[in-house]
Order: C-alpha cells, then structure tokens, then sequence
C-alpha cells in the first residue's frame, strides 16, 4: 500500500472532487471523516478533501492507494475529469517545486513560493521551471530530477 498521495487542484470544490476521485481511481472513496477502519471495503481508499489558503486551494490526500495504482496516470485522469490543472510533489526535496498536470495529460516541472501558515501552505506566484529562470540553472535541484528544466510530457507516458 501506498503511504499518501498529497495532491492540489486548481479551484475545485471538495464535493465535486470526491465523485470525480471514484471515477479516476476506479475504486470506492471514503472520506477520511467518515471511514470507519473496521468496516472499510478491501477495495476502497480514504481520502481527504478540503480547502486551503492560496493557489491550487483545494488540497487532497489518498491514504492506503493500491501499489496497482498509477500516482501520474490517477491525478492525469482527475485532472481531465474535473477539467482543472492540479499539482502533485516532484521528486526533489525542493518544497516549492511541483509537477504541474494539465486536464489535457501533459505534466511539466513548476515552482511556486511557499509560505506556511497555521492553516498549513501557502502556494503562490506560479511559475514554470525553465533554463529561463537563474534559479533552475547550473546547480539547482532541477536539474537532479527526473523532470528537468522546460520538459513537458504526455502524463500516462510519465507515468
């Protein structure tokens, strides 16, 4: 089992995101409010779903998602559902650093500022990761990631 995927979803609300997160997942979903440990289906995942401070404001954890499951293919399915881009942690250790998956499949590398607050992140100034910018040059984490500066991929191929 999967620990936690921890996404962000460009202005959707909590109660469209859950029917749309059955769909993508192709499982049963559970609100973490409302799960019950000792009578939670085999099949279904628990999630929650709220609303934060700043871009990309509407926050969503999956805990225990199958090993079967694809993070990319599952959040690339959610944004095409939902029609909005959402955003999921890259693979460096850079707090400000995302990948940025469009309704259409593609991902590409994005930064923001990060600022934390009592109400948790705060996310703010988009922009993309590019040899454009100085701090995705030379040295940077960017470059020790499997999504380098300026790449834009299909989500399923990525996945």
């Amino acid at each position: 089992m999967t620990e936690l995927w921890n996404w962000r979803i460009d202005g959707a609300q909590p109660v469209e995101v859950y029917p749309a997160l059955a769909e993508a997942l192709g499982r049963v979903v559970m609100p973490l409010a409302v799960a019950d440990p000792a009578r939670l289906p085999a099949y279904a995942v628990v999630c929650d779903v709220w609303l934060a401070p700043g871009e990309f404001a509407t926050v969503v954890d999956c805990y225990g998602v199958p090993e079967q499951l694809s993070e990319h293919a599952s959040i690339a399915a959610l944004a095409r559902l939902l029609g909005r881009n959402c955003l999921l942690r890259d693979d460096t250790l850079d707090a400000g650093r995302h990948l940025l998956v469009a309704p259409d499949g593609t991902v590409r590398p994005v930064h923001f500022d990060v600022r934390d607050t009592e109400d948790g992140e705060v996310l703010s100034r988009l922009r993309l990761c590019s040899l454009g910018d100085p701090g995705c040059r030379g040295w940077s984490q960017c470059h020790r990631s499997r999504w380098a500066p300026d790449t834009v991929a299909p989500a399923l191929a990525a996945a």
